[in-house]
């Protein structure tokens, strides 16, 4: 049991850890070490659940999902403890590898600004998630996810703008 426990694990880690990071990266404004600490975090979580996972959707569902409310946790838990205002996404892309390139540092800075589930959808879609998948995470149908995503860009659009001016 536990070393197919052990092979299950290392599996869903190979293939689920690049998409992760990416939507850790997406809720912390592109701090690297901060999303690597949470996604280590999502990979906790899992290891501790694998047994009890039913199966009811995909690894890549239960995981996403785990990844949202490990996010959101960490989110509400600095938003309580931040006494002072946060710090210029310039200040903290030290550790990123693309801290060469200014323009994903003012994407990841702009989906920062985003509301937290409209962060996760965003986060969902620049992993090429199809809108059933990210209907089935959010809770909401496909209709209204592609609505969603829509107004998102727009929302997008206007801060980039804002911040190349």
């Amino acid at each position: 049991m536990r070393k197919s426990k052990n092979k299950s694990f290392e599996n869903i880690y190979q293939q689920h850890h690049p998409m992760v990071l990416q939507m850790c990266l997406g809720f912390v404004k592109g701090d690297r070490d901060t999303a690597n600490d949470l996604s280590q975090e999502v990979f906790i979580r899992v290891w501790n659940n694998l047994t009890s996972f039913r199966g009811a959707s995909s690894y890549k569902t239960w995981i996403y999902r785990i990844t949202v409310n490990t996010c959101l946790q960490y989110v509400k838990k600095e938003k309580k403890a931040q006494t002072l205002p946060i710090p210029e996404i310039a200040d903290r892309t030290s550790g990123m590898e693309d801290v060469t390139n200014p323009k994903i540092s003012m994407l990841y800075n702009a989906i920062g600004q985003l509301k937290k589930v409209d962060r996760l959808i965003i986060m969902m879609v620049l992993e090429n998630q199809d809108y059933a998948s990210i209907s089935e995470v959010i809770g909401i149908s496909p209709a209204n996810v592609r609505v969603k995503i829509h107004r998102i860009k727009k929302r997008l659009e206007t801060t980039l703008k804002k911040q190349v001016t």
